[in-house]
């Protein structure tokens, strides 16, 4: 019978209390959950350490950044930069039969 454990990363800053805002500059290279002000439900970005936090080309400066998993190797010869996020929106829910 195998066994699962979960093991806190020690590069996993997710305890931090307060959100990086649009414009601040990113701490870390890592996986960031993007909560937006009201258009569309959060989801994942990568950030390259050093890079500023990008707007959203819908609502602004309204967004928040939190460090879900720093990666710090990644993307480390190869890299595309955004400087606004486009707008995605969310896919209709499906309608029952």
């Amino acid at each position: 019978m195998a066994h699962t454990f979960m093991i806190k990363s020690p590069h996993d800053l997710t305890a931090r209390a307060e959100p990086f805002v649009t414009g601040a500059v990113a701490p870390e290279t890592g996986i960031y959950r993007v909560v937006h002000a009201a258009h569309r439900l959060p989801h994942e970005v990568v950030i390259i350490k050093g890079e500023r936090f990008p707007r959203c080309c819908k609502c602004a400066a309204s967004v928040l950044f939190d460090l879900v998993h720093a990666a710090p190797d990644l993307y480390r010869h190869f890299v595309h930069r955004i400087y606004e996020l486009p707008v995605q929106e969310d896919p209709p829910e499906a309608i029952p039969a």
